[in-house]
């Protein structure tokens, strides 16, 4: 890890603010997820995001706003994120939400699966159309009108637009995590 965790009593009344509401929002919906060391720091893609905050903060802010406004449904979102962390070898990504993913129900095997960068057998339609779209954008490449046109129909105009926000979103942390090293 190229950064270290900032502890809360060295922080400025901005940056505290930021994290202490980064830990009423992993605390909500990361539950199973441990993202503080025992100085009550966070863990993860934040150590960077608030040791520069002038780039940190407003993406942070652009991820709260997804987790905020979340419509579809949580193994759809999973099924996004852990591809991007595999298409990336984002470790804290994959480690977080693998562990998410077990916590929503997914399989042991399907688990391995999006974490290892291919396919489960065992989605749904709404989880298979976000794994076919994360694992297009994620090589570089435009949404065929098909797919997107299945997204539209599957989770409606809305939760497209939500899943490719998604998708952006992941794709940002795992190069911060990456360009970092972060690992826990």
């Amino acid at each position: 890890m190229r950064v270290n965790p900032v502890n809360p009593e060295t922080m400025n009344p901005e940056v505290r603010y930021v994290h202490d509401e980064v830990v009423k929002l992993i605390t909500h919906s990361q539950g199973p997820v441990t993202m503080l060391n025992s100085e009550g720091a966070l863990t993860g893609p934040f150590p960077p995001m608030l040791n520069f905050p002038q780039f940190g903060i407003p993406a942070l802010s652009f991820v709260r706003s997804l987790d905020n406004h979340a419509a579809l449904p949580k193994k759809v979102r999973e099924t996004a994120i852990l591809t991007i962390g595999a298409a990336f070898g984002a470790r804290f990504e994959l480690y977080a939400h693998e562990i998410m993913a077990k916590h929503l129900g997914f399989s042991p095997e399907a688990v391995a699966s999006l974490a290892s960068g291919f396919r489960p057998v065992e989605l749904n339609p709404q989880e298979a159309i976000a794994y076919e779209i994360a694992s297009v954008l994620a090589k570089g490449r435009i949404v065929p009108n098909s797919s997107y046109q299945l997204a539209s129909e599957l989770l409606g105009k809305e939760g497209t637009a939500e899943l490719i926000f998604l998708i952006e979103a992941y794709s940002l942390l795992a190069m911060v995590l990456n360009g970092f090293d972060v690992v826990s």
